[in-house]
């Protein structure tokens, strides 16, 4: 009977540290930063374009989903339509110029609007003229008339940060037709408007399939490093969502790893699912261009010395009430982290 008792005894102590060891597993696992499986994140994007490729990486490849984030993608056509969608909570995160959070502001934003993590350091535009030309130079499209971007948006006024670089006046030495649409401009060239028009791809590279135009001059090659897009939002959904920022950051950081270690083939073949009308030969002729460029950062940091030559871009624009502090619109704590 003592033997029996003590047996007894012994399986109860057992069961009992099996528990605890359980409960504390458990208890571990609650303060991992990777949010709770299935959470829903709605990201609004400016445009859906082949220059986003890293993004488009860390969705087909599971990095958002391996995250705990069940991730939405909305494309907004405009870096205006986009951060109306993240201030009136359409959107938890907004992917977009960040001069938009700039402007929010200085307008007076009560719920400011934060950028977190930065992707492409260059500009993903070009310059398309109607017939080749091996020698162009920027003093060439003096005088003609170029299909250009909305006023006060990151295409429009590195476009003209560019033409001011070459001794340009875009006010008088040019003529810029802002009233055509962002994504109208190519047809509208290929149907006879304008001498030159600047373009993202694939419409740069479809131009040139067609016969309709040719590239002529990269602007993110001409303009040098630039902040071209960032992924912000409110503050307030950054401080109460904290493990959700820093698991969406942590899935930008792989498929920016992933661009910067993989082919233009094989970044081609991920993110193809992305661009159905678009062949895979055509994405790694387009990725190809702007790796060449060196588009993509190694990391998702936002400096500060690449803000300093952002507000600089919009004081030369024009478009600059005040400077903000970077410490006001930049939050680098979860792109550092991610970087590790």
């Amino acid at each position: 009977m003592a033997f029996q008792f003590h047996f007894k005894k012994s399986i109860l102590s057992l069961l009992l540290l099996l528990s605890i060891s359980i409960l504390t597993f458990w208890g571990c696992a609650k303060t991992n930063e990777k949010p709770s499986s299935g959470k829903k994140v709605v990201l609004n994007e400016v445009a859906h374009s082949i220059f986003y490729a890293p993004m488009y990486v860390a969705i087909e490849e599971g990095y958002f989903q391996d995250a705990g984030i069940e991730l939405e993608l909305v494309t907004g056509f405009g870096a205006d339509k986009t951060m109306t969608a993240v201030l009136s909570g359409e959107a938890d995160i907004g992917f977009m110029g960040p001069e938009t959070t700039v402007y929010t502001y200085n307008e007076g934003a009560t719920d400011v609007v934060l950028n977190f993590a930065q992707l492409t350091q260059r500009a993903g535009n070009f310059l398309v003229a109607k017939e080749p030309m091996e020698n162009f130079q920027w003093s060439d499209i003096k005088g003609k008339n170029i299909l250009g971007g909305r006023a006060g948006g990151m295409p429009e006024m590195v476009f003209e940060f560019v033409l001011k670089k070459n001794n340009i006046n875009p006010a008088t030495d040019v003529t810029i037709d802002q009233s055509i649409d962002f994504g109208s401009t190519a047809a509208a060239f290929s149907g006879g408007q304008g001498d030159y028009t600047v373009e993202f791809e694939p419409s740069a590279t479809a131009l040139e399939k067609e016969n309709a135009g040719y590239v002529v001059a990269s602007l993110g090659v001409d303009s040098g490093y630039v902040p071209y897009t960032a992924f912000s939002a409110k503050e307030s959904y950054i401080k109460e969502n904290a493990d959700i920022i820093q698991a969406f950051t942590n899935a930008l950081q792989e498929g920016m790893k992933y661009v910067n270690d993989h082919t233009s083939k094989e970044i081609a073949a991920a993110i193809s699912p992305q661009f159905p009308d678009t062949d895979k030969d055509t994405l790694t002729t387009i990725i190809d261009r702007y790796k060449e460029q060196d588009t993509w950062k190694t990391d998702v940091i936002f400096t500060e010395e690449a803000y300093t030559l952002l507000l600089d871009i919009l004081d030369e624009s024009g478009q600059l009430t005040d400077r903000p502090p970077y410490e006001s619109l930049i939050n680098t704590e979860f792109a550092e982290k991610a970087a590790e």
